[in-house]
Order: structure tokens, then C-alpha cells, then sequence
């Protein structure tokens, strides 16, 4: 097993504080969360008053002011592969540094304190039915006015769509120019901004999925993210971050399902011996070690990149696709191992495995992904052309 040299003590120290909070307050409710669809608003309170949510912000916010990635991958470890409907990662390293880092003092001061407090939960409202990961094809429109913007249009997979009070809304601002598209702040409550169903899916079952609809959505320009023409470079810069904060989690996932199907085929027995000690189970474990090992070498290297500003959008990519792709093939073997009982409910590889399909397609799909690599190998025909 590979020794991981990225974490200090005092790193150490701080997962030890997580999974204890994790053990009282966030798994034992992870069954009636997926029977009801969503999480609690409570435990976003909780983790909030644990200093848990935008570690980032500052102390007049309530935050810590902690800025290593570090410790948000520490709670992507030991939060996801347990409980992955609650996506305190979004929360986090997708939507909250829009606010640390781009948005003005203005907003900040106004919505900081309730995404740190967990008071209020924020979300991204990119896809549109028809429009996955092609960003440019978003057709959402915001038309500007005197003192104000107005919203048209609908999103689709909105994860913490249900439960968000501010929401990000990409919309198309100039209709004859695919990439000028604007970033908007929509709060709950917002006259003409309604949710639809909290969509069923195939896993995450506890992760609020929601469509989201804006009629006539008037948008007070204090609330635009920056140059509302600009929003498309502005998302594309923090990127990186979200597909390798996704890649931590993907391979916890995994490492979780290993550890999970290490205690069954030691335990399960046939022709009177552990079916672990025959040559196929040696064969397979061994040869998913090794994957797990070479995901984590990856994922690490990326965040020490990312740590020191340095992570490429390609890099990002590969990790992202890489490890991915391991979770899917470790589930996949360890469900099998897991014979008959793997398909059963009441096991949690059946979790593992429903839940891990998700991860080639959202944050990009593993074919926008390589097409992402292979234009930074300089494979690309409109370059050529």
C-alpha cells in the first residue's frame, strides 16, 4: 500500500476531529437520508458550527482563513465514501470560491457568513436539458436593464438544488457570441425562481438533484459575479480545482469498496477455506492495490500542484479521468467478489457501486476529458486546419 507523504501532523490531527463528527452526527442518519432524498438543513449547520464549511473565508466571516486545499480533501476522504450525498465539497471548492475569490467585498460581506454558518446552502446552475458539458451552448438568457437583469431559461441536475438558498446561474448575455455568457447570484425566495422535482437517479440517493426555472427572473446588478460578459473565463479558471477535489473523492470511494471487500471475502468462506486466500481473489486484489496506489500517486501529485498554483487544465483532466475510471473498475470487481450478496441492497458494495457510475460523467465526462488532454498533446483538427 502506498505510503502518502502530503498530509503534516497537524493535518492528522484535524481528520481525527472529522471522523469523530462524522461518527456522532453525520452516518448514523445516512439511511433515512436516502429515503427522503436529501440530507438535513441541520447538518449543514452542524458542520458549519464545527468550522467545517469555506475554511478559506475570513475570520469576519467566520471562517478559519485556511487556505491549504489540504484540509478539504481530508474531509472529502472521510465524509464521501460514507455519506456522498452530502456535498460539502460543492459547497466548498465548486461554489464558495466564486465568492472568496472573485466576487467583490460587497456580495462577500452579504453572503459569506451564511455559507460558512451553513445558514445557507449554495449551489452552481450550469446544465440545461440539451446542454451538458458544452458550457458554450447554454441558452438561459439575461437581458440588462436600467438597475437589473432578467433570467429566462431552465437548468437540470442541480446538485443542492433543492435545498440552496444562493445559487450561481450561468445565462447567455449576448446571444450572438457563444462564449459571453454572465454569472448570476440568485437567492431562494426571488420572484419567479421555482424548483422542480427532487430527481430520482440511479445513486447518490441522499443528494438533492433538482431542476431548477427562471421566469422573468429580475436580478439587481449587485448581485452579477464580476464582468457579466466574462463569466465563461471565469469558470473555466476554477475548473482544476473542481475535477480535482472530485478526484479525491472518487478515489476514496474505491479505497472505501477495498476496504469494505477485504472484510467480506476474509469472512465469506467456501470449500471449507476464506474465499480471500483462493488465487482469483489474491489475483484481483492485488491488481486493484496497485490501481489504488497509482490514483492516489496521481491525485497527490496534482494536489501538491495545485498547492503551489501550477495545476494545468490538462493535468486536472487526467486525474480527473484517471481516477474515475479506477473507481468504476474497482467497484465493479468488488461487487463481483462479493458474489451474489454484491447485488443485494442490504450490502453496502451495492451503494458503492451505484453511486460511483456518476463520476465519469459529472464535472466533465471522461470523453470531454480526454478530448481536453488530447488538445494539449496538440491533437486538435481546428488547429490544424
Amino acid at each position: 500500500m502506498l505510503r502518502r507523504t502530503i498530509y503534516e501532523e497537524e493535518h492528522e490531527i484535524f481528520r481525527k476531529t472529522v471522523r469523530a463528527w462524522a461518527e456522532k452526527e453525520l452516518f448514523p442518519h445516512a439511511e433515512e437520508w436516502r429515503e427522503a432524498g436529501c440530507v438535513s438543513r441541520e447538518v449543514w449547520k452542524s458542520a458549519g458550527a464545527q468550522g467545517f464549511l469555506c475554511m478559506y473565508a475570513d475570520e469576519k466571516y467566520g471562517g478559519l482563513g485556511l487556505q491549504d486545499f489540504r484540509y478539504d480533501m481530508i474531509i472529502c476522504e472521510e465524509l464521501g465514501p460514507r455519506e456522498p450525498g452530502f456535498f460539502i465539497g460543492l459547497q466548498n471548492r465548486i461554489v464558495g470560491p466564486y465568492l472568496h475569490r472573485f466576487a467583490p467585498e460587497e456580495q462577500r460581506d452579504r453572503f459569506m457568513p451564511g455559507a460558512v454558518s451553513g445558514d445557507t446552502i449554495l449551489a452552481i446552475a450550469m446544465t440545461e436539458p440539451g446542454t451538458g458539458s458544452d458550457l458554450a451552448g447554454v441558452r438561459t438568457r439575461a437581458v440588462e436593464h436600467e438597475d437589473h437583469w432578467v433570467l429566462n431559461g431552465s437548468k437540470t441536475y442541480i446538485s443542492n438544488g433543492f435545498l440552496t438558498g444562493l445559487v450561481l446561474v450561468a445565462a447567455k448575455t449576448n446571444p450572438e457570441a457563444s462564449h459571453e455568457i454572465g454569472l448570476f447570484w440568485v437567492e431562494d425566495g426571488t420572484p419567479g425562481f421555482e424548483r422542480g422535482r427532487n430527481l430520482k437517479k440511479v445513486g447518490l440517493e441522499s443528494q438533492d438533484t433538482a431542476e431548477l426555472f427562471f421566469d422573468n427572473v429580475k436580478v439587481p446588478k449587485a448581485n452579477v459575479l464580476g464582468d457579466p460578459r466574462g463569466g465563461f473565463k471565469t469558470m473555466m479558471m476554477n475548473l482544476a480545482e473542481e475535477r480535482l477535489i472530485g478526484a479525491v473523492g472518487f478515489v476514496a470511494r474505491a479505497e472505501h469498496a477495498f476496504n469494505v471487500t477485504m472484510d467480506y471475502i476474509m469472512e465469506r468462506r467456501a470449500f471449507g477455506r476464506a474465499i480471500g486466500t483462493f488465487q482469483n481473489s489474491r489475483f484481483k486484489m492485488a491488481s486493484l492495490r496497485t490501481e489504488l496506489d497509482a490514483a492516489w500517486a496521481l491525485t497527490d501529485h496534482c494536489a501538491r500542484e495545485h498547492l503551489t498554483g501550477t495545476l494545468s487544465a490538462e493535468m486536472a483532466a487526467e486525474v480527473k479521468l484517471y481516477t474515475s475510471e479506477v473507481e468504476g473498475r474497482v467497484v465493479d470487481e468488488c461487487l463481483q467478489l462479493h458474489g451474489g450478496a454484491g447485488y443485494m441492497d442490504e450490502y453496502e458494495i451495492s451503494r458503492l457501486y451505484r453511486d460511483a457510475r456518476i463520476s465519469r460523467i459529472y464535472a466533465g465526462t471522461s470523453e470531454i476529458m480526454r478530448e481536453i488532454i488530447g488538445r494539449g498533446l496538440g491533437l486538435d483538427d481546428r488547429q490544424r486546419n
